[in-house]
């Protein structure tokens, strides 16, 4: 697989990355703010490099936006970062979030991972991100 770029903000958590996907405005950035507050690391904002290393799916940033995250009314600012972090976990915020959702998977040049559909703007998100990262990691 060459590497594929898609419209993701990545966060890692204890080494483990999370894809939020979603269209511009969706909230991408600003729950990664949230859980970069809670002690997550930010891979990449907005868009992401996926790219296959052996059995695992590596996240990392293009190198022109590497350490960089747009927060609304303030702008672009620097922040720390981290890259090639293997993706155990995709949240989709533009999709209906389910009250008991069937589990779902989404598929990277054959890679599967557990993905999981939220309200990014919720107070509640970055926790249930969480716990979905804790989840998915006892399932494999």
């Amino acid at each position: 697989m060459t590497a594929m770029l898609v419209h993701a903000t990545t966060v890692a958590i204890d080494g483990a990355a999370i894809l939020l996907l979603g269209p511009s405005g969706s909230g991408k950035s600003d729950l990664a703010l949230r859980l970069i507050d809670r002690g997550a690391v930010l891979v990449s904002d907005d868009y992401t490099v996926l790219a296959r290393g052996d059995d695992r799916l590596l996240a990392t940033a293009p190198a022109t936006i590497s350490g960089k995250i747009e927060v609304r009314g303030l702008g672009i600012i620097a922040v720390e970062r981290t890259s090639d972090v293997p993706v155990v976990l995709a949240v989709r915020l533009d999709r209906p979030v389910e009250r008991m959702p069937v589990p779902t998977t989404a598929d990277y040049d054959g890679i599967t991972i557990p993905e999981i559909a939220i309200d990014p703007f919720e107070l509640s998100a970055p926790i249930k991100v969480e716990l979905a990262l804790r989840h998915a990691r006892e399932a494999s």
